[in-house]
């Protein structure tokens, strides 16, 4: 396999770690309203466990409210249930053929315990990446054992991972500098 496409494939999959960061990233709650906040959310219905972004419509009419309007009228109550049962701290409220959710203003206390939360996915994260660059140089590696690949061409191709290493994981800080400060925002 070619160095350039152990690097390229090296690059892909740190692309999606960052992605996955923010995906989760998006789920923590801040002082603002978020469709993200809710549309992960596992209901029981129709006999099997779905997200409450295949069964609704979410939209956040004013920053501090969130209103789900399900497609199907009997999935109000279980998405209801779901909600409550989430460590989300949030109380939903049957309004006709809605549910309304009013965020509460978030506690000191809640916005540190927030933002530790974020910082373990940042580093989950992180993780990633650097298992990312371990399995790409145990691979350059191989291929500079199977013959083909001259020695200055595989140190070329490690600082080349280690840059984007570096690369991706500054960026997965930069989200969780951005996140921090609008869980801190009050």
């Amino acid at each position: 396999m070619p160095l350039d496409d152990i690097l390229l494939e090296a690059e892909e999959k740190m692309i999606k770690t960052e992605e996955v960061v923010q995906h989760e990233f998006a789920g923590v709650r801040t002082g603002k309203a978020s469709a993200g906040l809710v549309e992960n959310i596992q209901v029981d219905v129709y006999g099997s466990m779905m997200r409450i972004r295949e069964l609704a419509g979410i939209t956040t009419p004013e920053p501090r409210t969130i209103v789900i309007q399900p497609w199907d009228a009997a999935t109000l109550h279980p998405i209801e249930k779901a909600i409550q049962k989430s460590n989300l701290g949030i109380n939903p409220s049957i309004d006709r053929k809605f549910i309304r959710i009013v965020l509460p203003d978030l506690s000191q206390e809640r916005r540190i315990e927030f933002t530790k939360i974020v910082r373990k996915m940042a580093e989950d994260g992180k993780v990633a990446i650097r298992h990312v660059r371990r399995d790409t140089i145990e691979h350059l590696k191989k291929e500079s054992k199977k013959g083909g690949v001259s020695e200055e061409d595989l140190e070329k191709a490690e600082k080349e991972v280690q840059k984007l290493t570096d690369q991706y994981v500054a960026h997965i800080d930069g989200h969780l500098n951005h996140k921090e400060k609008e869980i801190m925002t009050v």
